[in-house]
């Protein structure tokens, strides 16, 4: 029998395509835990609109993401602390820089913010926004003393 994955499932294929399988593994179990369909023309069209209308999503989240990138690139933050000579007291983590965002207009969760090691001295660093899986924004941030 053939049916049509809606999820992915271990060792038969991933989700959106057509997998040839046992009867009796499609009646007992894909189609009763909702991990399959029947593959009909009408169900085949509606995973073919699907995947269009996903993609549509996709780029239009990419457009949002470059536009994004492009105000981000402009942008330089500035994080006052505590500090004695260049050291600082405590460090900068990605939530100080999604806060320093959030503070300048852009609603940035923290887990968008790569750092790879906190910041622990004054000076120019340039951290990175993964805004989407392709787009990458580069920010300047000056951490100054108090």
């Amino acid at each position: 029998m053939e049916v049509i994955l809606k999820t992915d499932v271990d060792k038969i294929g991933k989700a959106g395509t057509v997998a040839k399988v046992k009867d009796g593994f499609a009646r007992n179990f894909l189609f009763p835990n909702g991990l399959a369909i029947p593959c009909t023309q009408g169900n085949l069209k509606k995973i073919e609109d699907e995947k269009q209308k996903q993609s549509f999503e996709h780029e239009k989240a990419k457009k949002e993401a470059i536009e994004l990138q492009g105000k981000l690139a402009v942008l330089s933050l500035t994080i006052p602390v505590l500090a004695q000579d260049d050291k600082t007291y405590g460090s900068i983590s990605v939530h100080d820089v999604a806060e320093a965002l959030k503070e300048e207009g852009f609603e940035i969760d923290k887990a968008m913010v790569l750092l790879d090691e906190p910041i622990k001295s004054l000076g120019i660093y340039e951290v990175s926004v993964k805004l989407h899986p392709e787009v990458i924004a580069k920010v300047k941030i000056w951490v100054v003393k108090k």
